[in-house]
């Protein structure tokens, strides 16, 4: 063969070869959904590292219909969540970051984790047992909010089981760790089935009497991380009541009624809908951060707590419980801090968190429902999120 041509072909293939695997590895990282927000592919060395001297890695869930489940060890979090859009692309309609040490940042450290042994507020740090009283770190404003400054979502899990549907994670939190009594027993356990359900389930013991209210604080976007605000998602509550709140988000005891004020989500409606209303509620809270009571609506022995619908995507989320209360909360505080997982930024009201939970203060609140746990009694709780598209 002419030594000019055989040049020219080697060229030519080296050419083709270099721009498949250029290609192929664009593939790989990324790809775009219908709502032009982008989907990153997570990558588990790229993601993994240290923290306080512990590996931090990332799991993986994935079901028949191709929805992927992204966690990690580090707070037990939900680190991604793609589910089908109305077109049957997959969307991450969960907010994170695409590296393990991101997530190890005490300025935002509630996207994704596991929150407790008390999930949301209790005032002023303070709440007795039996006539002992108890000090946890004040963490928001007066109040302790989600454990403290390092609760569950700065600690590092074990990795009890692990396969493609299942992953549980477990952790003993030390007796007076951030003041809570114990030592308490905590296993977490998320479940993806191939009908679109991620489950958690909850369950805890403790050595001694002391209080526990877990939840999940993922922020959702329906239409995709980073594709906006969720202002224009629909809404609807199975709850006539909700619990109003002082300056510093403590409620107040009194179980409100939503009907004829901007908290009434008993129809479906957009949030963007009353939230700029003139109400000192939404002042407080510079937005909703507020718990709603549900109303018992069940489906399959569950609360049946809410939708949430992306106007975008289609994407449906159904919210299913165990527990009596949900607290909603329009990303208020969200304000360019951070950098996700796509390379988009935690804009303003760009994700909303629903947590499954009983209600803020309860331990200070003897007409909530109650929160103890007692040496000898296994708590449980489980929560369901399905997604399905209109």
């Amino acid at each position: 063969m002419n030594k000019s041509i055989l040049k020219t072909l080697l060229a030519g293939s080296l050419f083709a070869t270099i721009a498949c695997q250029q290609n192929s590895k664009q593939e790989s990282n990324i790809t775009a959904d219908s709502t032009d927000s982008v989907v990153t592919i997570l990558d588990s060395t790229s993601f993994s590292g240290d923290i306080d001297g512990k590996s931090v890695k990332l799991y993986t869930l994935k079901n028949s219909s191709g929805a992927t489940a992204y966690f990690t060890n580090f707070g037990a979090r939900i680190v991604g969540l793609q589910v089908p859009d109305k077109n049957g692309t997959l969307t991450d309609v969960v907010l994170g970051f695409n590296k393990a040490a991101d997530y190890n940042n005490p300025k935002e450290p509630f996207f994704g984790p596991i929150v407790g042994p008390f999930g949301n507020r209790i005032a002023k740090g303070k709440f007795s047992i039996d006539g002992e009283e108890f000090t946890t770190p004040t963490n928001n404003g007066p109040n302790t909010l989600h454990g403290g400054v390092k609760g569950l979502h700065f600690q590092n899990w074990d990795v009890k089981t692990v396969n493609d549907k299942v992953i549980t994670f477990a952790l003993t939190l030390p007796d007076k760790a951030e003041g809570f009594p114990g030592p308490i027993h905590i296993e977490v356990t998320y479940s993806l089935s191939d009908n679109n359900e991620l489950t958690i389930a909850y369950k805890a013991t403790s050595d001694k009497k002391t209080v526990i209210n877990l939840t999940n604080h993922a922020y959702f976007n329906l239409n995709g991380e980073g594709s906006g605000t969720i202002l224009d998602h629909t809404l609807k509550l199975n709850a006539d009541k909700y619990t109003p709140v002082d300056s510093t988000l403590i409620p107040t005891g009194e179980l409100a009624d939503v009907k004829g004020t901007p908290f009434d989500f008993t129809t479906s409606k957009t949030i963007g809908q009353d939230i700029e209303q003139d109400n000192e509620q939404l002042k407080f809270g510079k937005g909703y951060d507020h718990n709603w009571v549900l109303n018992g609506t069940k489906v399959d022995g569950l609360n049946h707590a809410g939708t949430l619908t992306g106007d975008k995507s289609g994407i449906v989320m159904d919210i299913y419980t165990e527990e009596p209360g949900i607290q909603f909360y329009s990303g208020n505080f969200m304000a360019d801090n951070v950098t996700l997982k796509n390379g988009s930024k935690d804009s303003f009201r760009t994700g909303l968190c629903l947590e499954t939970q009983h209600f803020p203060d309860s331990p200070n609140q003897p007409n909530f429902p109650s929160t103890s746990l007692n040496p000898g009694e296994t708590y449980t709780s489980k929560s369901v999120y399905k997604f399905t598209t209109k």
